[in-house]
């Protein structure tokens, strides 16, 4: 018997899952919400995306070359690659998603557009589970439920995960994403060519930054703030406008967006024979907030993990089977997120750590460290002596701008 997979949710996780599945030759079912879905994101995308997950060049809108760093006062650090060939991809997610889902589609995943409702879990390791979903290409506005049986779940279905409540998956903290598409005239445009901007400050973000992303034919700016501090995401929307006013002088909103964004893993990412990655797992990292690169790549582990237990897709996966991708991915990216988590704690706690952490990001052995890390997805670890400088220059950072913490 063949094995049947769901995935739900075709975003970079989802899509990413499903064609390894679709490829391996397992009965894949793909679900989407909404085909046009467009999520609130910067769409940066790391050198390294590019190449391991083979996409064309029709998808970068920009090749960004150029990052500039705005301090709470108005201080400007400009970080330039020096290498020509690389770069920091920006996309637009519903180019970049509809490729993916498209894709995983033609090499055999069943596309359904319908919102997943329901799990019926069963009470062995061999009965299958029973999707409730509303088929939406059928019975006009109201759509059709319908039910369909698989051996093992896939959810991908982002930050307000259908999937993660049904197994019981546990909550965490999250973030809330404003974004404003804006279409500025061309002389401004051009200044942002190969540029993105990144500000930090309280009065853009309590514990984040807030940025300026060049996309194909308009900037994305936006900022993200907790979501205890939710209240005040408009008025740090409104800071971050005034801030790259003249920037944006003569610009017209095309779009407004807004979204949830996870800042932990959730506490249970695999139960039974169903298992969670990208948002709905938690795989944002802080500091940065980066999630595209490890969605696709968190589905694309635990499809590959699913094939590789299924014994060429006969076999039905445990739950021990599928917590195999867990360590796996642990023992990857664990490190990352730590890193990045005490990096936010450190540096984004008050607008005199910040004026530190913009400071910081002039020093070339920071800026090396750091473009290697995002483009290539390491911790990449400095030479000894070097990593001796990095920390002398962060602590006296910090003690110029009076920063550190008794």
């Amino acid at each position: 018997m063949t094995l049947r997979v769901a995935v739900v949710g075709s975003g970079p996780a989802g899509s990413s899952a499903a064609e390894v599945l679709a490829k391996a030759g397992i009965e894949t079912y793909l679900f989407e919400r909404k085909l046009d879905n467009a999520k609130p994101c910067g769409g940066a995308i790391p050198l390294c995306m590019v190449s391991e997950f083979d996409l064309p060049a029709d998808i970068i809108d920009r090749r960004v070359r150029k990052m500039k760093m705005i301090s709470p006062s108005n201080r400007e650090v400009d970080i330039n690659l020096i290498n020509q060939e690389e770069y920091i991809g920006m996309c637009r997610r519903e180019v970049l998603d509809s490729f993916l889902r498209n894709r995983a589609a033609k090499l055999g995943a069943t596309l359904i557009n319908a919102t997943v409702h329901k799990l019926d879990i069963p009470s062995n390791n061999t009965d299958p589970y029973t999707i409730h979903y509303v088929d939406h290409t059928e019975g006009g506005a109201q759509g059709i439920a319908k039910t369909l049986k698989v051996d093992a779940i896939i959810g991908a279905d982002g930050a307000n995960s259908r999937i993660a409540k049904e197994i019981d998956a546990g909550d965490y903290n999250y973030a809330i994403a404003f974004q404003e598409r804006i279409r500025i005239p061309e002389d401004k445009m051009a200044y942002y060519n190969d540029l993105a901007e990144m500000y930090v400050g309280d009065d853009v973000s309590t514990d984040f930054y807030a940025w300026v992303f060049p996309k194909y034919d308009h900037v994305a700016v936006g900022t993200g703030t907790m979501h205890v501090n939710k209240a005040s995401i408009k008025q740090l929307q409104a800071g971050i406008r005034a801030r790259a006013a003249e920037k944006l002088e003569g610009g017209q909103i095309i779009k407004v967006e807004a979204h949830p964004i996870p800042e932990h893993p959730r506490p249970r990412r695999v139960v039974g024979r169903v298992a969670l990655v990208g948002d709905a797992a938690g795989y944002v990292t802080k500091s940065s907030g980066e999630g595209i690169y490890f969605a696709a790549k968190s589905g694309r582990m635990c499809a590959e993990t699913i094939v590789e237990y299924s014994n060429a897709g006969a076999k039905i996966p445990t739950e021990n089977d599928l917590k195999v991708y867990l360590k796996r991915w642990d023992k990857k990216y664990g490190l990352t997120y730590k890193v990045l988590d005490i990096l936010q704690s450190v540096f984004y706690r008050s607008d005199a750590t910040r004026e530190a952490f913009v400071e910081m990001c002039g020093d070339l052995d920071v800026q090396k460290l750091t473009f290697d890390s995002y483009l290539y997805k390491t911790v990449v670890p400095a030479n000894p002596i070097t990593q001796l400088k990095i920390t002398a220059k962060t602590i006296a950072s910090l003690l110029r701008g009076n920063a550190l913490a008794p």
